[in-house]
């Protein structure tokens, strides 16, 4: 798969600034549009989470189909508090961290720990040197040729789509997510914010297990926080992980750059664009991140030249899943198994012979 990111790459390049100033008029929001936006969003998911559990409780097996658009709209409502933590949804500070904390509750993520780690991956996304904070951990092609055999098979496993897309969402949300070890030097705002969350989740979960059950909550509310976890792992994936994305070390990385050719044009239907709030637009909220998530067509429709940068559509987006390892030379990503074709580096080669 190649995406058509390089197209317009050298023109881009130059007037990455000017973008910035262009797209700054769009960082706007409307308090009532936002209102609606989270209205039209948690009321969906509170009746269709309820019309799963009724099912449940019924035995009507059909019903149960509901945790699938009730995961969408969680999906959704994790969206929203990715706007809150950039300070984009209603533009008010207060508002918007207290919102990101309620939904961190349902979303099983600590608002305040997950603002901090998702500023660092736009402060750094493309740096080479800054890797492992809020991305996908990716090697390079002589990183992974220096690694031992079983160095290597770990990174393959990490990046199997089993892994990367089941079991990986899973330990996130459920696991990981609990416990902000990272962040040990990041000050006391993520470990409170992670306890207060996990106490917070621990109260509504008792209420429930008290008032339906715990075998009907695990039954429901299980699959479908798995479920959207799983998609959103995959729309990040997608969103920095196709063919022609960037990657820099520090002396060449540039933000704009980095923040326009780095992240894709996930080009998807358009139920699905409004089910994930436009994030596919993911190059243009890269370079202005606090342009509310509605207003991101605004832009592509009013600045058509922006459509074809990054631009990756569904069925290419499946071809992603391959891409494993960031090829300095060719300024690309490749495959496992095209890192095998290339044979063995000059490295490798003068280490055989001595």
């Amino acid at each position: 798969m190649r995406s058509q990111a390089g197209q317009l790459h050298e023109p881009f390049e130059d007037s990455a600034g000017a973008w910035l100033k262009i797209l700054a008029k769009y960082r706007q929001p409307s308090f009532w549009r936002s209102a609606f936006e989270l209205s039209v969003t948690a009321v969906p998911f509170a009746l269709l989470w309820v019309g799963a559990y009724a099912s449940l409780l019924q035995d009507f097996w059909p019903g149960y189909i509901l945790i699938l658009p009730a995961a969408a709209f969680l999906l959704r409502l994790f969206m929203i508090q990715h706007d809150c933590g950039h300070g984009s949804f209603f533009a008010r500070r207060k508002l918007d961290t207290w919102t990101g904390r309620a939904l961190g509750v349902l979303t099983l993520t600590p608002y305040d720990y997950w603002r901090q780690t998702h500023a660092e991956h736009h402060a750094s996304a493309g740096n080479l040197d800054k890797r492992g904070i809020g991305d996908v951990t990716t090697l390079t092609l002589e990183e992974y040729r220096a690694r031992s055999r079983t160095g290597r098979l770990a990174y393959r496993l990490y990046r199997h789509p089993i892994v990367m897309f089941g079991i990986g969402p899973a330990w996130l949300f459920i696991f990981k997510q609990r416990l902000p070890i990272e962040m040990m030097r990041a000050g006391a705002l993520p470990w409170v914010s992670t306890m207060a969350t996990n106490v917070a989740i621990a109260i509504v979960v008792g209420l429930l297990m008290w008032t339906i059950g715990p075998i009907p909550l695990l039954l429901v509310h299980l699959p479908i926080v798995l479920l959207a976890g799983a998609a959103g792992v995959w729309l990040f994936y997608v969103q920095h992980q196709f063919e022609e994305t960037h990657w820099s070390k520090t002396g060449e990385w540039k933000f704009p750059q980095a923040a326009l050719h780095g992240a894709s044009h996930y080009d998807l239907p358009l139920v699905l664009r409004w089910l994930t709030g436009n994030i596919g637009i993911h190059h243009i909220h890269h370079l202005s991140s606090r342009i509310p998530y509605y207003r991101l067509p605004e832009v592509l429709r009013n600045h058509p030249e922006l459509v074809a940068i990054g631009r990756v559509t569904l069925r290419q987006s499946l071809e992603c899943v391959r891409l494993a390892l960031w090829d300095e030379q060719r300024g690309r990503l490749i495959s496992f198994r095209e890192a095998e074709s290339l044979g063995p580096s000059i490295s490798d080669r003068f280490t055989r012979i001595v």
